[in-house]
């Protein structure tokens, strides 16, 4: 089959949904398919070595057709600005689509984040007469509401307008989490036999392949430090003012730091907080590549994860599944809905409490720190529960056969 695959990400931006869907496009070449990737130009979320790198707007990459499309900003501008330019999303992929795709098209996946991207393949739907399966990583705009950030009732009921169509256009929709299905199912009036749960998966070979060598330590100045790590996306969503105010409480216990690895919208902030606090165990740097990543989180104690209560979805952070991968114990603070806590507690890889007292949460983190001695432990659990129940293979397969009916 010649499939069409829709997202907003894809390496080398760092971001889960970029690492899954180059997996997902990468395999399903392997299995015969003719695969070609519609995704946004590489400006965000870069590690320091592809900031410089030259793009192509259209390669072949392992095997995949990987076209680049140029957009209106996205990412660190105001919100305003960030509604335009996914709004004017369609627009662009469909441009770069007709003028580069010439070949029949006999299947489309959209990602989404972003929503409107959900358009790109309802037109791809009627101009090919194609099956067209719609993944949903993020609730929107329900996840914007939750967070305060959108507020106008009218651009909310703009938005849960285009949902509402989004999922009427759609032939299957897939959610990675049980809550998310039930969310879609009872709220928005998807009907039951539309909505699949595909879980989201990792590649524990990466993992498994590395050893931890001191090189992060060294270059970051943490040699002998017990190191709490958040990797990734630096927004409104991850809460990252708890995390910094548990720094504060247990700023006395100097073995003890707080390692954030990423950028975002809130990093400028954050980074004033700290030394506004005057903080020495909050350290903050850049991403580092997705070939590095798992040697990253191979040096670290403790994997950080953090949703604030005010979300209202059951998402769960997909570096969570790395984490397990890496046999790295977790501590999460993460908003009642999350099934990272049924995750967490069902896999016994670590501890997960909702982010409404940050006194409990420093003493959580104290104790973690006091019983080291459990953390293997922990993570020997998470990994043995991320093979099986989160294999790259069966997810795979499940979502082909969506694909392919």
């Amino acid at each position: 089959m010649n499939i069409i695959l829709v997202t907003i990400a894809y390496p080398p931006e760092i971001r889960s949904i970029s690492t899954m869907t180059k997996e997902l496009a990468e395999e399903l070449v392997k299995r015969g398919h003719q695969v070609t990737v519609l995704t946004s130009w590489p400006k965000y979320n870069l590690s320091g070595e592809a900031e410089g790198k030259r793009f192509n707007a259209d390669s072949m990459e392992n095997g995949v057709r990987v076209i680049r499309i140029k957009t209106l900003p996205h990412h660190k501008v105001n919100y305003l600005l960030r509604g335009v330019a996914q709004i004017t999303l369609p627009f662009f992929f469909m441009r770069s689509f007709k003028k580069l795709v010439k070949d029949k098209v006999d299947a489309v996946v959209v990602y989404s984040p972003h929503l409107p991207l959900a358009q790109v393949g309802a037109r791809i739907k009627r101009m090919y007469g194609v099956r067209y399966l719609l993944n949903i990583q993020d609730i929107f705009p329900q996840n914007a509401v939750d967070l305060g950030i959108l507020k106008n009732r009218l651009i909310i009921k703009f938005f849960e307008r285009m949902e509402r169509k989004a999922y009427s256009e759609a032939d299957a929709i897939t959610t990675h989490t049980v809550g998310g299905r039930q969310f879609l199912i009872e709220r928005k009036g998807v009907p039951s036999h539309k909505i699949k749960v595909v879980e989201n998966w990792i590649d524990v070979g990466p993992y498994l392949r590395m050893r931890a060598s001191g090189i992060f330590r060294a270059r970051y100045g943490l040699a002998g430090k017990f190191i709490f790590l958040f990797p990734g996306v630096f927004g409104p969503a991850q809460n990252l003012d708890f995390i910094v105010a548990i720094a504060k409480r247990v700023s006395g216990i100097h073995e003890m730091c707080f390692l954030f690895v990423g950028d975002g919208t809130d990093k400028i902030r954050l980074q004033e907080q700290v030394r506004a606090h005057g903080l020495r165990n909050v350290i903050f740097q850049p991403f580092v590549s997705s070939e590095e990543y798992p040697l990253l989180v191979k040096e670290v104690n403790v994997g950080l994860l953090s949703l604030g209560g005010d979300n209202k979805t059951a998402a769960v952070p997909g570096k969570l599944l790395s984490y397990m991968a890496a046999s790295l114990p977790v501590v999460a603070f993460l908003n009642k809905e999350s099934e990272g806590h049924r995750i967490i507690n069902d896999a016994q890889c670590g501890y997960a409490i909702i982010p409404d007292d940050v006194e409990r949460a420093a003493h959580l983190i104290c104790d973690v720190f006091k019983n080291r001695g459990q953390l293997d432990e922990l993570g020997r659990n998470g990994y043995d529960y991320v093979t099986k129940h989160f294999s790259k293979q069966a997810c795979i397969n499940a979502l082909e056969r969506l694909i392919c009916v």
